[in-house]
């Protein structure tokens, strides 16, 4: 199934000029324990409706994305720069 995500540099493109970098979370610090950083890399919610991503625009400008996305649907509500992000809810 084929999809847009709207870059906010380059605007709408398909999900194949992208690479999925796996759903966004909260990082563990520093002084958690490794069963944390276990959960933070390999734990997957892989909820059935709206989770944050991470993207990549790999053919084009080469920047990470943060998107919402609609599993159900695919339907991209948002993509964002990291920096323009605001946490979502847990």
């Amino acid at each position: 199934m084929t999809f847009l995500i709207p870059c906010p540099d380059c605007g709408p493109r398909e999900v194949t000029e992208f690479s999925f970098g796996g759903e966004s979370g909260r990082r563990p610090g520093p002084d958690e324990p490794v069963a944390a950083l276990a959960r933070y890399l390999y734990v997957r919610r892989n909820v059935s409706g709206e989770q944050e991503e991470w993207w990549f625009h790999r053919d084009g400008c080469r920047a990470w994305l943060v998107a919402r996305r609609d599993t159900r649907s695919n339907r991209i509500s948002s993509a964002v720069r990291p920096v323009e992000r605001t946490p979502a809810a847990p």
